[in-house]
């Protein structure tokens, strides 16, 4: 009995020192936590609704234009892709007033029948019957420039790159912080107990 209470007696400056550390630790990590938390946040937050709104994407027919039918799947009977894309360029400065808006892609769905003719500018898309050349609709695509912002591309791709770089090395951070600040006083508490 007295050998357990001189041993105990030995091991009190040992176990207060400890828990001193841990503290000061605890402290400092606290600090880390709340201002790598403060300065992502902001980006977490955009990314979060822009990633919500990205998943709703073909449900919503005003983040993207639902996809119109053409009359047949059969590529013998389809015109030209020159011939497409004029149609297409007819198409948007027929509904908009908008020319020389140069062609980003051409999408061929052939399951539908048409192609999607996708603009450089203001995110239009021409939806173009494959057989025919028939312009099906004329509709903005909210859904690209909602994803330029969700990935910080709408800036640049320099700014996409460290943007994307600092949320996920924020979010390792807040990942350590947070564990540490959730055992860190467990392990203070059994010190004391003991």
């Amino acid at each position: 009995m007295i050998q357990k209470k001189a041993k105990e007696q030995n091991m009190q400056p040992y176990i207060k020192q400890k828990i001193t550390k841990l503290s000061g630790t605890l402290r400092e990590y606290r600090v880390y936590h709340r201002y790598v938390g403060l300065v992502i946040g902001l980006f977490v937050l955009i990314s979060s609704i822009t990633g919500i709104l990205l998943g709703w994407k073909k449900d919503v027919d005003l983040l993207q234009p639902p996809l119109i039918k053409g009359q047949t799947s059969d590529l013998t009977q389809w015109v030209s892709m020159a011939d497409l894309a004029t149609a297409a360029y007819a198409g948007l400065d027929s509904a908009q007033s908008i020319k020389n808006n140069p062609i980003d892609r051409i999408e061929a769905r052939l399951d539908k029948g048409m192609v999607k003719v996708l603009f450089s500018e203001g995110y239009w898309e021409v939806q173009v019957d494959g057989s025919t050349g028939k312009v099906l609709s004329v509709a903005q695509r909210h859904s690209d420039w909602i994803e330029q912002i969700h990935d910080g591309s709408i800036i640049s791709d320099l700014f996409k790159l460290v943007s994307m770089n600092l949320l996920g090395l924020g979010l390792l951070i807040l990942t350590i912080t947070g564990a540490t600040l959730w055992l860190y006083p467990k392990r203070i508490r059994k010190l004391k107990k003991d």
